[in-house]
């Protein structure tokens, strides 16, 4: 017997569909709005939730947080109506288990429900990731669990992973932990940084090259495909090849054969390919940045990390773990944290991510090695100020203090993060109006700004911005 809830505002369907759980021999649990759906989903273990687009007081996948958090991480089925074209791609795109288009009939509803049943019982049955070998990839949130059990997923098997994430998320742990996990864990994981592969000299770095094939060639020297055979070879930064060494690439992915650099005969590799970007390859492809025929065989399995942002409630366990580390690193006692530490590292938006996160942490200890518990006031002003304007007592636009401005520029950041940083913050205040202005109404915000429902969503989502009235 499973346990179902119908998040949907139409007391007809509820009868209707309440007598065809009781003769599939499912309870069911009805919620007529998305502040109904909370509290159901915060006293009940659910199985699988059915969740109409369309509430009273909102969007209906302004409740996906909630289910994810959920007891159990109950599975999803979207219902849309007939009159939202956009609500298999929203259901695709939102992680939902399927889709159904009303009037939920018994013939509609009992095939998909069964299937997510299915599905979450053989779940239930895989390798769990707290067995994971997953050394310095910490939390507990639900995003996280969901990467950890594509990892399990991943290391059973040999076939090519696209890690996504913005920068800090942990895209090279997680690509370890694939290794670690693998049957190919007793051979070579071999790092290609695609950002600093030199085009004049790729092929001899790739494919290694014999004694005597240009000058200063004293030996013959093996080349990162063929050390790593037998293990896994991981492609750092993607997004950043030249299209000639995607080509080179590709050749090589495609037989797993390759000549060095003035040798006569071929040679083969066996390696496991997973690769790691920032980027948005699809978007890339489609504007001829990026070959289509890579990315198809890139993305056999694709884990796309959640930003820090996005899982707060690991902020705490991560800060206390690095800074044990830290201690330990340094030699100097462990530190203890006030609760409000957290609080303040919570309330920040944490632009860097994880690595940001670390590296805020070692700038404190340094600057205050000698003190024994570690207070607000001990956090850098930056952060400090945000908090502020979170709670209200700071306006955004407020300058700082002469000597946080000295700092601040002492502490000047990359071209290309600050254009992505600068771009980001553009949209955020655009997203932010246009939620006001449309009163959290997706259909209407879709209307005024001239994007889709599933594209704002993404947008919204992105960026921790909740449709909620």
């Amino acid at each position: 017997m499973a346990h179902i809830l119908l998040v949907d505002d139409d007391p007809i369907l509820r009868e209707t569909f309440g007598a065809l759980m009781r003769r599939l021999g499912h309870t069911l649990y009805w919620a007529g709005s998305i502040e109904q759906g909370r509290l159901t989903l915060a006293r009940e273990r659910l199985d699988v939730v059915l969740l109409d687009l369309n509430l009273p007081d909102g969007y209906g996948l302004d409740l996906l947080p909630d289910v994810k958090a959920a007891m159990g991480a109950p599975e999803v089925i979207i219902v849309t109506g007939q009159e939202d074209p956009e609500g298999a791609a929203i259901a695709i795109k939102s992680g939902a288990w399927d889709y159904i288009q009303k009037p939920l009939t018994p013939n509609r509803v009992t095939l998909p429900l069964t299937r997510a049943l299915e599905y979450r019982a053989q779940k239930a049955a895989r390798r769990p990731p707290s067995v994971l070998k997953r050394e310095a990839i910490i939390g507990t949130a639900p995003a996280m669990e969901a990467c950890l059990d594509l990892v399990a997923q991943a290391a059973d098997s040999d076939a090519a992973v696209l890690v996504t994430g913005e920068t800090g998320t942990g895209k090279e742990l997680f690509a370890r932990a694939i290794h670690a996990n693998s049957a190919r864990a007793v051979s070579n994981f071999v790092v290609v940084d695609c950002a600093a592969l030199p085009e004049s000299l790729v092929e001899s770095v790739l494919f290694g090259h014999v004694k005597g094939a240009f000058t200063g060639a004293d030996r013959d020297r093996d080349g990162l495909f063929k050390l790593a055979d037998g293990g896994t070879l991981f492609l750092d930064e993607i997004g950043e090849l030249s299209p000639a060494i995607q080509k080179t690439f590709l050749r090589v992915l495609q037989d797993g054969r390759f000549r060095p650099v003035g040798s006569k005969r071929e040679l083969s590799s066996d390696f496991r390919l997973v690769a790691a970007t920032n980027r948005d390859l699809a978007a890339m492809a489609a504007a001829g940045a990026f070959r289509d025929d890579l990315l198809y065989r890139l993305r056999t399995i694709v884990i796309t990390l959640p930003a820090l942002r996005q899982r707060p409630e690991d902020i705490r366990q991560l800060a206390i773990h690095h800074m044990n580390r830290l201690c330990s690193r340094y030699g100097l006692p462990t530190k203890g944290f006030a609760e409000e530490f957290f609080q303040v590292l919570c309330a920040y938006s944490w632009p860097g991510n994880v690595r940001d996160l670390f590296g805020t942490l070692e700038r404190v200890l340094l600057q205050h090695r000698g003190e024994p518990v570690l207070y607000p006031k001990h956090l850098p002003d930056e952060i400090r100020l945000q908090m502020l304007r979170v709670t209200g007592l700071c306006e955004p636009g407020e300058a700082l203090r002469p000597e946080t401005a000295d700092s601040a520029r002492a502490a000047v950041m990359p071209w290309k993060d600050y254009r992505r940083q600068a771009l980001e913050d553009v949209e955020r205040h655009y997203l932010r109006d246009l939620l006001e202005a449309s009163r959290g109404n997706v259909v209407r915000a879709a209307q005024a700004s001239g994007l889709s429902p599933s594209r704002l969503y993404d947008l919204f989502r992105k960026y921790g911005l909740s449709t909620r009235p």
